[in-house]
């Protein structure tokens, strides 16, 4: 499960910025998941619960947005949304499209409690 690397770097990131900030404890983290980003929600979830527990993120509520898919279309020019993995323009059923959005994960904001 390539989650336990993902939440292992997203931990380590807000471990950095905790101490940038001099905080003490996480409240919230928020991220965004996008569609083709590789990433299985629910077992995002589950790692991030299983490794905040000895961090400053030990009581954090994790909040995923997922972010939809936006491709655009090189023959017919439409652009869409969409929820699942798919590639294919559903206006003219061309092949040629280009990814706008939806590829990536990151990390949105955090709620910090500062010493």
């Amino acid at each position: 499960m390539h989650e336990y690397s993902i939440v292992m770097s997203l931990m380590e990131q807000i471990e950095q910025l905790a101490q940038d900030n001099n905080a003490n404890e996480i409240i919230r983290v928020d991220i965004k998941v996008g569609v083709l980003s590789g990433v299985e929600p629910h077992l995002l979830q589950n790692a991030f619960d299983t490794f905040k527990l000895n961090t400053v993120c030990h009581d954090a509520q994790l909040n995923m947005q997922l972010q939809p898919l936006v491709i655009e279309c090189r023959q017919c020019h439409h652009k869409t949304e969409l929820t699942e993995r798919n590639v294919i323009c559903p206006h003219c059923k061309s092949y040629d499209t280009r990814v706008i959005d939806g590829e990536d994960m990151m990390l949105m904001q955090l709620e910090m409690n500062a010493s």
